[in-house]
């Protein structure tokens, strides 16, 4: 899933000011974007003084150059090394189509004479106002100035990339709708037209296809063997009939088709009661290794869950899950039980997973629910995160918490985990007032901030506060 991140580096010049300081910088941002273990592109010292940009002119210059290595960036770092001028930087940058940080040097105390005083603090603020101004969006981080050969700025590379990931997958991506919405669940409804607005192409497959696929593909076909031995190596299939076993690797066979036919980035399935009923499964563990190998995988139609864990998994770059606000854990208000039958990915679990008979399917028809994929959710700093379509809107909340080691019982079903969530109490009650829906989706690491710099500054969702 990992993808090497590209930024494309421009520098700012005024004439009144020490601009040979922009030939050290040039050094120091190659050095801090190397070391971070990114790549980068530059424009060459010699097609400006000092490779940089200060006048209009010489913005149109670098932005035709940016032009020519379009496709070659992720984003762009505008380094400011003194007090640069604005009218350079925005021609430079307005069409830049990518996330922009805003970077600037700071001063050092004892080389505050003419010719180091760098003033980039106050420089900053004119850039970004210009940028304000035209309405093009830019990131700026913690702290205001700050030398890129210094951990903080290692800090902000790792941030930027993260938003630029979340930024550049999310602006046009498809996602596949398998199935109808499942007729009990009005709480998973979305709005089509709103999430085409944000640049999410929706795929609507029918079920019914997807059974008749499976119905007529031969069970001694080279590709069904090798999904099943694939799935057998992903997890414990060791109490799963042969016969499910095999439709359940048609089923991935039939899932692989649609992602590469309709080039699918993310997908949700209508999980039940007719895959059930008709296929004698439940494809839980399908979706959990789907996650695993980096395409969004959603349960229960759930589209809008679907949209922020692909913003997780991009910030993260680690497999994500959707999860039921299940239960109450004790007396202890600030934890819960979140809980799925068995879709979660194998690599946020404690430990290897065991395919089960989904318990609520086999109390009324036995042997109609092979798939659940159960265990328990490993311990470790998170975001959870969801969205809702209204209106031509996607609204989504950001918060964090952490899955504790705190033991569910063995007779608890499914894949469940303890999360610690500060303030839990309000926070339930914000959601429930804002009308979000019984299921959040959960990413690994602590990522509130990158998100939600993403969602307001880049994509145009609507973020409101539940901490």
């Amino acid at each position: 899933m990992k993808k090497k991140m590209t930024f494309a580096l421009c520098f700012g010049n005024r004439g009144f000011m020490p601009g040979e300081l922009i030939l050290g910088a040039r050094e120091d941002m190659v050095k801090a974007v190397t070391d971070a273990g990114y790549d980068y592109i530059m424009m060459e010292e010699s097609a400006s003084r000092y490779g940089a940009v200060e006048t209009r002119d010489e913005g149109r210059q670098y932005a035709a150059w940016l032009k020519q290595h379009e496709g070659q960036y992720d984003g762009v770092i505008f380094c400011m090394p003194i007090f640069v001028d604005e009218n350079g930087a925005i021609a430079a940058l307005q069409d830049a189509g990518v996330p922009i940080l805003m970077q600037a040097y700071p001063d050092e105390i004892g080389k505050l004479d003419f010719a180091h005083r760098r003033d980039a603090y106050c420089g900053k603020f004119s850039v970004t106002d210009v940028f304000s101004q035209y309405k093009v969006p830019f990131t700026v981080l913690k702290p205001h100035v700050v030398h890129p050969l210094t951990p903080a700025f290692q800090q902000n590379l790792r941030d930027f990339a993260a938003i630029c990931r979340v930024v550049n997958g999310m602006k046009r991506f498809n996602l596949g709708c398998i199935g109808a919405r499942t007729t009990a669940f009005k709480t998973v409804r979305f709005d089509e037209i709103a999430m085409q607005k944000h640049g999410i192409n929706v795929e609507s497959l029918d079920l019914s296809e997807l059974i008749w696929k499976v119905e007529h593909m031969a069970d001694d076909e080279a590709r069904v063997a090798e999904k099943l031995a694939h799935l057998r190596a992903y997890t414990d299939f060791s109490h799963v009939p042969e016969k499910n076993s095999v439709t359940l690797a048609k089923i991935g066979c039939v899932l692989d088709e649609y992602i590469e036919d309709y080039h699918l980035d993310a997908l949700a399935l209508r999980c039940w009661n007719e895959l059930e009923t008709y296929l004698r499964v439940c494809p839980c563990v399908l979706l959990s290794d789907l996650n695993d190998r980096g395409i969004v995988a959603s349960c229960e139609i759930d589209m809008c869950s679907a949209i922020t864990m692909r913003a997780m998994s991009l910030a993260s770059e680690e497999p994500t899950t959707v999860l039921d606000w299940n239960n109450n854990y004790g007396d202890d208000e600030n934890k819960v039980i979140l809980f799925h039958c068995g879709p979660v990915a194998q690599s946020l679990m404690a430990a290897k997973g065991t395919v089960t008979e989904h318990k609520m399917f086999a109390k009324n028809d036995p042997g109609s629910g092979w798939g659940c994929n159960e265990g328990r959710i490993a311990a470790f700093p998170m975001t959870f995160s969801n969205c809702k379509t209204e209106d031509g809107k996607i609204t989504v909340y950001v918060s964090e918490g952490r899955f504790t080691d705190d033991v569910i019982e063995d007779g608890y079903f499914g894949c469940g985990g303890v999360a610690e969530i500060p303030d839990l109490q309000n926070k339930l009650i914000r959601l429930a007032r804002g009308g979000f829906k019984h299921h959040t989706s959960v990413g690994k690491g602590h990522m509130k901030a990158i998100l939600e710099e993403a969602f307001t500054t880049y994509l145009g969702y609507d973020v409101i506060q539940i901490d």
